[in-house]
């Protein structure tokens, strides 16, 4: 049996990052029409720009490598040495962009105590600096949706909109880190179109949940686009005939962004399953496609680690005793049995 489960490709539970191109978005790039993005002359990254920026309400966009890049341009441009940026204490920007914020900006960090990542308005409004040469200058927010730490948790559109009030009474700039907003949208049901009157600027991952190999965009108005140009040059951001790459995310704007509520439906079979195991203490609820889970004590995070990978299934510890999985585009149901059935391998009695 068990090497039957070995000769079989794993189930990669790890992240949605793991996935491949599929036949139909390969064929995509190889056919798109390139230029030399630095000198503006890629009709293709332009599409990508303008059709994601017009998903979101915001004029511009700007394509870059990753999503740590457009999160640390948007802060540098939002802010200025001996600023401070409010954001969630899990946030992406701050615990797992390499203390980018402070390389980049020179800005200082308020981190805030969310409720599986999420923030209230009063949280921000609490956390601004009063005028005082001592402290250093509020300038900006940032908000994840949704946010990674907290299991894909979601941010309702009154909340974000509060925090959002709360910004502009202030004059604070706003930046949402949407790694994986398409699937907050898809979960809660929102409109991207309208999250342009939230935020001033807006990280897209295409390289998650959406399947595109790289590449995120940066969004905002066309001043602003036009400012983080100049930072994307001197981080190295610059690419040449970056179409190849913009069509797998004109590809997976196109035809991967409903598919996800099979990722969510996904998810939550899973987190069912894991509640019945003698060996999970604590289940997250997943609202996405994440789903985050506690091992008793009794049950070494390593030891069951290990079992899964003897079954072919690949997981990733996400703290002392906490492991994540993610679902996505690679995981089909006949995959999700596989994992159904490794898990209770784990739980029988050696």
């Amino acid at each position: 049996m068990t090497a039957e489960i070995t000769s079989l490709p794993p189930v990669d539970l790890r992240s949605d990052t793991v996935t491949r191109p599929t036949p139909a978005m390969l064929a995509a790039m190889s056919a798109a029409p390139v230029g030399d993005d630095v000198y503006e002359e890629d009709l293709t990254v332009r599409r990508l720009e303008e059709m994601t920026a017009a998903r979101f309400g915001l004029e511009a966009g700007l394509f870059c490598p990753s999503g740590t890049m457009t999160n640390q341009i948007a802060i540098k441009a939002h802010t200025e040495p001996l600023s401070e940026v409010i954001c969630e204490q899990t946030a992406h920007v701050y615990l797992w962009e390499v203390g980018g914020i402070a390389f980049h900006s020179s800005a200082s960090v308020a981190l805030l105590v969310g409720e599986r990542g999420r923030l209230t308005a009063e949280q921000v409004e609490a956390a601004i600096r009063p005028q005082n040469i001592h402290y250093p200058t509020t300038r900006l927010v940032c908000l994840e949706n949704t946010h990674n730490r907290g299991g894909g948790s979601c941010y309702s559109w009154d909340d974000m909109a509060a925090i959002s009030d709360v910004a502009q009474r202030h004059g604070l700039a706003r930046h949402l880190d949407g790694a994986r907003v398409f699937n907050a949208l898809v979960a809660t049901g929102q409109r991207g179109e309208d999250y342009g009157q939230l935020f001033d600027s807006i990280s897209v991952c295409l390289s998650k949940g959406l399947g595109a190999p790289v590449g995120s965009v940066l969004l905002g108005s066309a001043a602003f686009i036009q400012k983080t140009k100049r930072i994307r040059k001197v981080m190295g951001g610059g690419m040449r005939q970056a179409g190849y790459l913009a069509a797998a995310g004109i590809y997976a704007l196109e035809n991967n962004v409903a598919r996800l509520a099979d990722d969510h439906r996904r998810a939550a079979r899973l987190a069912e399953v894991l509640r019945q195991q003698p060996y999970v203490s604590d289940v997250l609820n997943p609202e996405t496609n994440l789903v985050i889970f506690r091992l008793h004590d009794s049950q070494p995070a390593a030891e069951f680690l290990a079992a899964l990978e003897q079954q072919g299934i690949k997981a990733s510890s996400f703290g002392p005793q906490w492991i994540r999985f993610v679902t996505h585009l690679d995981v089909d149901d006949a995959g999700l049995a596989r994992v159904e059935a490794a898990l209770q391998q784990v739980a029988q009695p050696a």
